[in-house]
């Protein structure tokens, strides 16, 4: 829960600030989707627009999470039986020790 609200309050706040720098530069009635003219209301567009750049900034956050993660957090998660790591690892298990 802590790495949820790490990741979408400050992406929340980015969102908020994208959108309202997007929509100061361009029309919501201006813009064309695909060549044609959107036909959703001006509400609507600001809403879609507020997650999109929500999604970019909480994408970002969570990126950058991932990258944050330690030695320790990424060799904890090993998918391979103590006996069948490899030489040299240290949480080995040799199959002779006993």
């Amino acid at each position: 829960m802590k790495r949820a609200i790490q990741i979408f309050w400050p992406s929340f706040i980015v969102g908020g600030i994208g959108e309202a720098l997007f929509f100061t530069v361009f029309d919501p009635k201006e813009l064309y989707l695909f060549g044609e003219p959107t036909s959703l209301s001006r509400l609507a567009v600001y809403s879609i627009g507020f997650f999109l750049c929500w999604a970019f900034a909480a994408s970002s956050s969570a990126f950058t999470c991932f990258l944050q993660r330690g030695a320790a957090d990424i060799n904890r998660l090993c998918p391979l039986e103590p006996t069948t790591r490899p030489p040299g690892c240290p949480k080995r298990e040799e199959p002779d020790a006993g």
